[in-house]
């Protein structure tokens, strides 16, 4: 199960592929599929949490800080100014903008332990950040993409709520006060979570095979550019604040990874145009190679 979970860029790279084949294999997994799904990967992150890994901030809180920061600060700046750069389309820089203003995803804690780097920090940092995303996605999204196309700030803000918050709180409940069902719930979770971000993926790019397609370059080097730039800013920047490598890694995997099944949720249900959920469904192919690939290097390295 590990080695399948493991291989989760090569079966949404192979989903997609089949998508852009033939959209109908994928496509039915749509509209509330996608909100009980996600509603699923959140329930499965908060299994894993604990109540103290909230504290995690404020007894080591150099680290976390300036992931944080970083998530909200200049990933954002770069979604707007990358989606200025290579010139896309208005619903396809909303999206890009929407993703860049989600938190971290939540295959980064498994990068992270991948790579050796700071995995306690790495699940603070994904906790909090997930739970201020209630605030600042739907603001930094208004904020940036308002002069592009009209947000539904209000349904950013419930619907964000309604797939992270609840199924996070309950799983965080569940880890506490029913330890057994949680183990049992987390032997299986993580394969279903895989299982369900390949069909989310699938389904936008299956949805959005002509957009893409005329849009193809431009769309995925501004994508794949954003999340290079987010880990190389990112690790820099925490070792700089850290002076510790393994700290440095979980923040540049934390703030480089998108939860981009937010993104794709929160775009299907708050804009007309169904395009604006396909940078949602780029980015998670994306940043999850690109985040296998330095897994694969920085384990071989030594760390401190």
């Amino acid at each position: 199960m590990q080695k399948l979970i493991q291989a989760f860029p090569l079966w949404a790279l192979l989903a997609s592929g089949l998508a852009l084949y033939e959209p109908s294999w994928f496509t039915w997994f749509s509209g509330s599929y996608i909100t009980w799904g996600l509603g699923i990967i959140m329930l499965s992150m908060g299994l894993t949490l604990k109540f103290d890994d909230f504290t995690a901030i404020v007894r080591s809180p150099k680290g976390s800080l300036v992931g944080i920061t970083l998530q909200y600060t200049i990933m954002p700046f770069l979604g707007w100014s990358l989606a200025q750069l290579f010139n896309l389309p208005p619903a396809l820089s909303v999206g890009l903008i929407l993703v860049a203003s989600c938190p971290g995803g939540t295959a980064s804690n498994v990068i992270c332990y991948l790579a050796k780097a700071n995995v306690a920090l790495s699940v603070s940092m994904t906790a909090v950040s997930t739970f201020l995303a209630v605030i600042m996605t739907p603001l930094l999204t208004t904020w940036l993409a308002g002069s592009t196309v009209e947000v539904n700030t209000l349904g950013l803000f419930w619907g964000t709520v309604k797939v992270v918050i609840l199924p996070i709180s309950l799983g965080l409940i569940l880890s506490r006060y029913t330890p057994q069902l949680t183990s049992r719930l987390q032997a299986i979770s993580p394969l279903i979570a895989v299982i369900v971000i390949v069909l989310i993926v699938a389904s936008i790019i299956g949805a959005g095979r002509d957009q893409i397609i005329a849009s193809a370059f431009s769309l995925i080097a501004a994508v794949f550019t954003l999340h290079v730039l987010g880990f190389s800013i990112a690790f820099w920047a925490g070792f700089f604040v850290t002076g510790s490598a393994a700290d440095a890694r979980a923040i540049s995997i934390e703030v480089g990874m998108q939860n981009s099944g937010l993104g794709a949720y929160l775009a299907r249900n708050n804009f007309s145009n169904p395009a604006t959920a396909i940078p949602s469904a780029v980015s998670s192919l994306c940043h999850c190679l690109i985040g296998s690939a330095v897994a694969a290097w920085w384990a071989r390295k030594q760390v401190n």
